[in-house]
């Protein structure tokens, strides 16, 4: 019988590079399994119903929550976002490594619904250098930017409510301490 695998929680400010770390653990351990999102929001050009969300509507995204469909849900600029519990559970208990890669509010929810989830913060080196990577985007107006790095103070005061802090001074370096945290072999 598959040993039940732990679920890992990567939470951090906007900016800090959660997709990039992901996405470097991804192309080298490919078992590791990412949760896929369900959101009220529009999809982006290039975005892909399936790959980077479940793109649903208001609706559909109530019936949901009301079903305990979701193993956490928030509002985030004007659109709702979730993590379906189903997928979650099914790859945990076949033992596959699963993450998710969510915002504090989300991440304190799923704390409450699985208290054995292992939550990692993903951290700037600094937040002079949070604030040169927003604004180095450049995908944003001042105004956006200067409300990202506001609740990124919330979030990076909230980072002992987490089980293990990584701070993102190189994207391969900090891929290898998440990895190392989630417990994979090669």
């Amino acid at each position: 019988m598959t040993r039940p695998a732990r679920l890992t929680v990567l939470s951090g400010p906007s900016g800090v590079g959660k997709g990039s770390v992901i996405a470097a653990v991804r192309r080298r351990h490919h078992q590791v399994w990412l949760s896929v999102s369900v959101t009220t929001r529009a999809p982006r050009p290039g975005e892909t119903d399936g790959v980077e969300y479940h793109f649903v509507d208001d609706d559909e995204f109530a019936r949901m929550v009301a079903a305990g469909e979701l193993l956490e849900h928030a509002s985030y600029a004007g659109s709702s976002y979730g993590t379906p519990r189903r997928p979650v559970e099914d790859k945990l208990a076949a033992g596959v490594p699963a993450l998710l890669e969510i915002e504090l509010q989300g991440a304190r929810l799923v704390r409450a619904a699985m208290p054995d989830a292992r939550l990692v913060f993903l951290a700037p080196p600094s937040f002079d250098e949070l604030a040169r990577r927003l604004t180095g985007r450049g995908t944003e107006d001042d105004e956006r930017v200067r409300r990202r790095l506001d609740l990124a103070r919330i979030e990076m005061a909230a980072e002992d409510e987490f089980d293990d802090l990584i701070v993102n001074d190189d994207i391969e370096s900090a891929a290898d301490r998440l990895v190392a945290l989630m417990e994979i072999t090669p």
